[in-house]
């Protein structure tokens, strides 16, 4: 019996409790805790609020003033998101393999002016940053534009730089690891950033932002005694919800390429300002329990997923400077990968896969970044995450992994 179907026939072994795939809002979130202090993204000289990384990446884009149709080389291995900025720029997704370590397989690139490449995105995966010395060293060789991509790495080090100070730009996704719902950042230690110009959203989109994060912690029992004042909030956030913005934006065009895999990576709010809870809440919220809760589930991950049949993880031990996102688990063969994925969904297990790549990506034998989009499962390691929660995933991981 194949492997997907002999998993699909066992009934599914649900959490004991739901597992949050986001950071929650709490009263835990606001409390100082011990840990070690990292540096972060926006520690950068010159730095401006999005609504989300993929707005950060477009905006990257747009300080470039580049020409229409220019090349941007980016990974195989992605999430669309980091490819719909650059069609909605008007530019073209130039794909570049990576190696075993996440980095790109310079080698392997064409001649930039060929292709006609003028900038690069290259992403620190997983919250395991890794230096971008060789990356620097090749674009600064080739007129190249290098947008280092955080959206997995706010905290950090990246070889003997802080994250985000080895690129032109830097991007990073704030709804990551803060407990909001939105937010992303442009920053900069090497060029000052000119005005965004993004529109600031009405008054109802300002409590939204506000009662989201609320609504989403209270779902999760993590703020006890506002009952009956969260109610009566929740009541009026829902009434008169507006209609949804047009799907396409003003700069996207006529003749747009890939209009449905653009629909699916909502690029309507680009132009727009992150809400003020949004913000405030970013900038109120200590950092050091969200740096060394998810060091810790990270770790008790690690210990628990050892020594596995047919899977590893990517990097068994953390290292010291760096904050996870997630934890990659490795599993060999895409069908046993694909089959254990949808078990781990089917149980309500905190997991994530980036197996939806943008149309067109080429293949190369050389490239694990085709491999990766199904054979590596991101387990969630969130700060509010509680030990039982992991130690459940550790022990459903670990039950499919025999079973296959």
């Amino acid at each position: 019996m194949p492997v997907s179907a002999s998993l699909a026939s066992q009934a599914p072994e649900r959490a004991a409790e739901p597992q949050p795939k986001t950071p929650l809002l709490g009263w835990s979130a606001f409390l100082p805790a011990a840990g070690t202090r990292l540096p972060a993204v926006d520690g950068t000289r010159h730095r401006a609020h999005t609504t989300s990384g993929r707005a950060a990446l477009w905006a990257a884009l747009r300080q470039m003033d580049l020409p229409p149709g220019s090349g941007v080389l980016v990974p195989t291995y992605h999430c669309p998101t980091m490819v719909a900025p650059i069609v909605l720029a008007g530019h073209r997704p130039v794909y570049y393999a990576i190696g075993e370590d996440g980095l790109p397989l310079l080698e392997s690139i064409a001649e930039p002016s060929a292709s006609g490449a003028r900038a690069m995105f290259v992403a620190h995966y997983f919250g395991l940053p890794a230096s971008l010395h060789a990356v620097r060293t090749w674009c600064d060789a080739h007129g190249v534009v290098l947008v280092e991509d955080c959206a997995h790495s706010f905290f950090g080090m990246a070889g003997d730089r802080p994250v985000g100070q080895w690129g032109d730009y830097a991007t990073a996704s704030l709804s990551k690891f803060f407990p909001v719902m939105e937010g992303g950042l442009l920053a900069s230690q090497r060029h000052p950033l000119r005005a965004l110009r993004l529109a600031n959203a009405g008054l109802r989109y300002q409590v939204k932002c506000l009662l989201d994060p609320v609504e989403l912690g209270a779902q999760f029992g993590r703020l006890a005694g506002l009952q009956h004042l969260l109610a009566l909030a929740l009541r009026m956030k829902r009434q008169g919800r507006p209609a949804p913005p047009d799907a396409r934006s003003a700069d996207a065009g006529d003749s747009e390429p890939d209009l449905d895999a653009m629909k699916q990576c909502d690029m309507q709010r680009v132009g727009q300002a992150p809400g003020w809870a949004t913000l405030a809440l970013y900038h109120l919220l200590p950092r050091q329990g969200i740096v060394q809760r998810r060091r810790d589930n990270y770790d008790r991950l690690a210990r628990g997923l050892q020594s596995l049949p047919g899977a590893r993880l990517l990097q068994p031990v953390l290292r010291p400077d760096a904050v996870p996102y997630v934890c990659p688990l490795w599993v060999e063969g895409a069908a046993r990968a694909d089959a254990v994925y949808a078990r781990m969904r089917d149980d309500g297990l905190a997991v994530y896969r980036w197996d939806r790549l943008w149309p067109g990506v080429p293949r190369d034998t050389r490239d694990f970044g085709i491999r990766w989009s199904h054979e590596v499962i991101q387990l969630i390691c969130h700060q509010d995450l509680r030990a039982g929660q992991i130690d459940h995933t550790v022990a459903a991981a670990r039950r499919l992994l025999a079973r296959t």
